[in-house]
């Protein structure tokens, strides 16, 4: 197993070019003006799949060898990897194995299906997923293709950073971005440390789920507290990955989001910027709209990592059913 290296994500950048959507980089006069900045939003969620997960999935599967893929792959997910490895299965031709929770909203499980790949439920609070993959994964012969513990993984994920610095055009002050086990914000630090090490790079996280913040406060690996689950069902990992801790001690600095506020920001999407974000990827524009980071005067770039939200709780807090 290599290191991640910002190499490795240039490297990514050609490896997934013929499958992976160049997603678009958004600017809305009604965030700036709420804010009182520019505001930059990367919108994953036009992305195969739904979410920015197909980045570092189809880097992983497309390198397997063909004898591999006659054995498939074997994935564990809340939804977003699930459906990116799924997809990323179906396009190089090899059948896909996704462990999911049993409360894994249901478009995110449709989604899997839609994709070909065969669905194993497990109870989140009671079972090990990594267990139970590592099981499935010997009994067939498959290739594990893990969340965000993998070079491959965390270097397909930074493409996001990659493409944002050229697509803004301009120095971005700051950079927002959730994180579950730290991959995606793992690939985006390699980028950032590399091309523009002046952009201070801030996760956000649920605040019951906030063992990234933890851990750069304890200067080391810190799990949270187990507490109540999140509508933010992607950013639930119980603490940082061993590949992506190490890149990510370079955070510049970390905010929480209740779901509450999460709720309020899906609100303000779909209201003014006519955009679908799930829970988990409306985390940064979260931050931003409820004052927890301040972008008065700066240049922000965000990432608006998914738009697999389950209809119902859309449609709940669209309407202001939904408080949080």
């Amino acid at each position: 197993m290599h290191t991640p290296s910002f190499e490795g994500v240039v490297d990514a950048a050609r490896q997934i070019a013929p499958a992976a959507v160049r997603t678009p980089l958004i600017e809305h006069p009604a965030l700036n003006e709420a804010v009182g900045g520019r505001v930059l939003m990367k919108a994953e969620t036009f992305q195969v799949a739904g979410a920015f997960k197909f980045r570092g999935a189809y880097n992983r599967v497309s390198r397997l060898t063909e004898e591999e893929k006659t054995r498939g792959v074997v994935a564990y997910s809340s939804g977003n990897h699930a459906q990116g490895v799924a997809a990323a299965a179906k396009a190089v031709g090899t059948p896909a194995v996704i462990v999911m929770p049993s409360d894994s909203p249901t478009v995110k499980v449709e989604g899997v299906r839609a994709f070909g790949g065969e669905v194993r439920f497990y109870d989140r609070w009671s079972e090990s997923r990594e267990a139970i993959g590592a099981e499935i994964a010997a009994q067939r012969g498959s290739v594990l293709v893990p969340p965000f513990d993998d070079p491959f993984i965390i270097e397909g994920q930074g493409t996001v950073g990659l493409e944002m610095l050229e697509q803004a055009g301009v120095p971005m002050d700051q950079l927002l971005c959730g994180a579950s086990g730290g991959g995606l914000i793992g690939g985006i630090n390699l980028v950032m440390a590399k091309q523009s090490p002046a952009t201070r790079v801030i996760v956000v996280e649920p605040d019951a789920f906030d063992d990234t913040r933890r851990s750069l406060e304890a200067g080391q690996r810190t799990a949270h507290p187990q507490g109540s689950p999140s509508i933010c069902d992607a950013l639930m990992a119980p603490m940082p990955g061993e590949l992506t801790w190490p890149i990510n001690r370079r955070l510049a600095g970390a905010a929480t989001v209740t779901d509450a506020e999460v709720a309020e920001a899906m609100r303000f999407a779909f209201r003014w910027l006519k955009l679908i974000i799930e829970p988990g990827g409306a985390v940064s524009l979260a931050a931003l709209l409820s004052g927890k980071v301040e972008a008065r005067g700066l240049t922000t770039g965000i990432v608006l990592s998914g738009g697999n939200v389950d209809p119902g709780l859309f449609s709940a807090i669209i309407e202001g059913r939904f408080e949080g």
